[in-house]
């Protein structure tokens, strides 16, 4: 099979969906790789590295042209021209894009999406360390706009003897938010994390020997706290649907002037009322006096890492796909659960439930 890797168009994407070792793996198993030239640059990969692999290197629309085309971030714009009835895998939030859904019905792919490939445990192998990466950058990029020459309240996340650190409130227990409580409270910060599982607070706690405050989710819970806090995290994810909006924009006119909010949840819509995407090179908002930061790929501000962790759990569903797609996904219920769109037709309950559709056959 030819598997196409185009450059990403995002802005400010760095990372790029195939590291030389995953080329090499689908390279010795006959498979032709297609990268388009420079498409590693940003992750540290050279052109020549991705030729001593095995890859061939071609223009956009031979990458886009592929039987199996890994990506990524979701196509721009842009790109849709260069959509086909081929085989998409990629990040592709269509419950916050329906002009993209529409774009790929129309175009006949079958799309199918990282962050909705699920395990029966519940659990998203493939989204999972791209949040964790998420969660970590979130406190530091907190971290950074509570400074006062970058607009922030000039409180130090972790404090110093005699002051306490910053107050930090992590909305979502799960994978994105686990590592940002363990980032936060690392660095010395008094955070709290909310969440609506006692499941996931007891796990946080016993992780944290009780160093970390646990706070069950209700609307009040989530006013008090955001109120209090200099940093407010928020990572709340429902798979397939768009996020809840769990801080209205009353809550951030109550905080302290120069607080920061960060929404890693900004891929599905945001978890804040007032967030709208940003980018790297404009990442915050002023939003009632605090600093909205809401970059819709965070990852791709360390694409080197990123790029590898991203690889080392896509790989062996990339090599299944490259064997046969429609075989791959019949013998797959995670991999078939990553199925966005089949035959010009939303085939997945929760993103066909956002975009207002019944959910068509897979």
């Amino acid at each position: 099979m030819r598997v196409g890797v185009p450059a990403e168009t995002k802005s400010g994407e760095t990372r790029v969906a195939l590291a030389p070792a995953g080329i090499d793996a689908l390279t010795s198993r006959g498979h032709e790789v297609l990268v388009q030239a420079g498409a590693g640059r940003g992750a540290g990969i050279a052109d020549a590295d991705l030729e001593a692999a095995g890859a061939r290197l071609v223009a956009a629309p031979d990458a886009w042209a592929a039987d199996l085309v890994v990506k990524v971030k979701e196509p721009q714009p842009e790109e849709l021209p260069l959509l086909r009835g081929n085989a998409l895998l990629t990040f592709l939030h269509l419950a916050a894009n329906p002009a993209l859904a529409a774009a790929l019905r129309a175009a006949g792919t079958t799309a199918l999406s990282y962050d909705t490939v699920q395990l029966p445990d519940g659990s998203l192998p493939l989204l999972t360390p791209m949040s964790e990466v998420a969660g970590r950058l979130a406190v530091l990029a907190g971290a950074h706009h509570l400074l006062s020459p970058h607009g922030g309240r000039g409180v130090l996340l972790a404090g110093v003897p005699g002051v306490p650190g910053a107050r930090v409130t992590v909305l979502g227990a799960g994978v994105a938010g686990s590592q940002a409580v363990a980032q936060a409270a690392a660095l010395g910060a008094d955070v709290t994390a909310v969440d609506l599982s006692l499941a996931a607070l007891r796990r946080l706690d016993e992780r944290h020997a009780g160093r970390v405050r646990t706070v069950v989710s209700t609307a009040h819970a989530i006013e008090a706290e955001v109120r209090a806090s200099d940093l407010v995290i928020g990572a709340v994810l429902v798979p397939g649907r768009p996020a809840p909006k769990v801080v209205t924009h009353a809550m951030v006119e109550a905080m302290a002037p120069g607080s920061v909010l960060v929404d890693i949840a900004i891929d599905q819509g945001g978890c804040f009322e007032d967030s709208r995407p940003t980018t790297h090179e404009d990442p915050v908002r002023r939003v009632a006096g605090s600093l909205l930061y809401a970059v819709a790929n965070m990852p791709a501000a360390v694409g080197v890492t990123a790029t590898r962790a991203l690889t080392n759990v896509t790989l062996p569903y990339v090599l299944r796909l490259a064997d046969g797609v429609d075989d791959a996904v019949d013998a797959d219920p995670a991999l078939a659960a990553g199925v966005n769109v089949r035959d010009g037709r939303i085939v997945h309950p929760a993103v066909a439930a956002a975009l207002g559709e019944a959910p068509a056959p897979a």
